[in-house]
């Protein structure tokens, strides 16, 4: 690459520019699409703002309050929340917001009101803001259902169901991965220009990785699949090298590294989180459907995470994501364990 004739590029392809072209591709559209996203764009420009001046503006540090999730809230959390919130009612476009931040989903009064409801995590990893390892925003967009008032039933749709699904990662640099439902896309915010540039275009996750990302101080709690599976990453039967372990704890970071360079990220099931950990409407379906734009898969230990039909906002599931033969080796343990207890099952009941 030419680094000295690039940083005089001019025919730079910004997010705004990116998404009208899009919008192009649809004569129907009347722009509400591209109006709320560009107000999702401003809310990440502003978030990224704060976390680069949050020690400087003394926003570390816990903010005294206590979150729906239990988790004691940073100054930072706060903030986010709030100017995503406030982004997404001024749009004029949204009708329900549900926010990891929120114990309720919030319902914009009638005169502000539009087609499409937004799921938001606004700062996913905060508890690494005080060291800072790289944090992010994850959000996913739906299209409420037939006319009528909003209501939950609008946001607790199957992941599949959705329109778009985004991060923004705050680390070395800010950078917001996009997909619309016709592949994945990443920009780059230049700070001279204030401007998310496309410097991912077309991202593919490789078919299988060498890498593996999982919270290995669970292990004692996993069950047999899991075990089984990591198991093997660290001592293949096959004659193939081992693969690498790399858990940063931030899953914005965890998933944009799988997503680059392949591999598989995991947080499965245990003995003191039976249902999972991590949450589906803003955190599972988001991370799910940009991985299957981008050609991987995400599996529950069940399904197909996408199919999943959430009954509460804040549901929480396992997740196994990342390059498509490698989570395929998880779902074959998953199934070959159910096989085992299908036998049983039937063994016992013919004693």
């Amino acid at each position: 690459m030419d680094h000295a004739a690039d940083a005089y590029r001019t025919d730079l392809m910004t997010i705004t520019r990116f998404v009208l072209n899009e919008q192009c591709k649809h004569p129907e559209s009347r722009g509400d699409f591209s109006i709320l996203l560009s107000h999702i764009v401003l809310g990440c420009k502003f978030v990224c703002s704060a976390v680069n001046k949050a020690g400087l503006a003394k926003l570390i540090g816990l903010a005294g309050e206590t979150n729906v999730q239990g988790e004691e809230q940073k100054k930072l959390d706060v903030l986010s929340n709030e100017v995503f919130i406030k982004a997404l009612v001024s749009s004029g476009r949204t009708c329900i917001l549900v926010s990891e931040e929120d114990e309720e989903a919030t319902f914009v009064e009638s005169s502000k009101r539009g087609r499409y409801c937004v799921v938001f995590d606004p700062l996913d990893g905060s508890s690494n803001i005080d060291c800072g390892v790289s944090i992010g925003t994850i959000f996913g967009i739906y299209m409420v259902k037939d006319g009528g008032e909003p209501t939950l039933d609008d946001v607790l749709q199957p992941g599949k169901n959705m329109l778009a699904a985004g991060y923004c990662m705050y680390g070395s640099s800010c950078t917001l991965v996009l997909s619309t439902g016709t592949g994945v896309n990443g920009f780059t915010l230049d700070p001279s220009l204030g401007e998310f540039i496309l410097t991912h275009p077309s991202i593919k996750i490789p078919k299988k990785g060498k890498i593996y990302s999982v919270n290995e101080g669970n292990a004692k709690n996993w069950d047999g699949p899991t075990a089984k599976y990591v198991e093997k990453c660290k001592f293949p039967q096959d004659g193939s090298s081992s693969k690498s372990l790399r858990y940063i704890g931030s899953m914005v970071a965890d998933v944009h590294r799988t997503l680059l360079y392949g591999g598989i990220f995991l947080y499965p099931a245990d003995k003191k989180s039976p249902n999972g950990k991590l949450r589906v409407l803003y955190e599972v379906f988001p991370m799910s459907f940009l991985m299957e734009q981008a050609g991987g898969q995400a599996f529950t230990g069940k399904q197909r995470a996408l199919d999943l039909i959430p009954q509460k906002i804040h549901e929480r599931s396992p997740i196994f994501l990342g390059s498509f033969d490698d989570v395929e080796e998880v779902k074959a343990l998953y199934a070959a364990e159910e096989s085992v207890n299908a036998f049983r099952s039937g063994a016992c009941a013919d004693a």
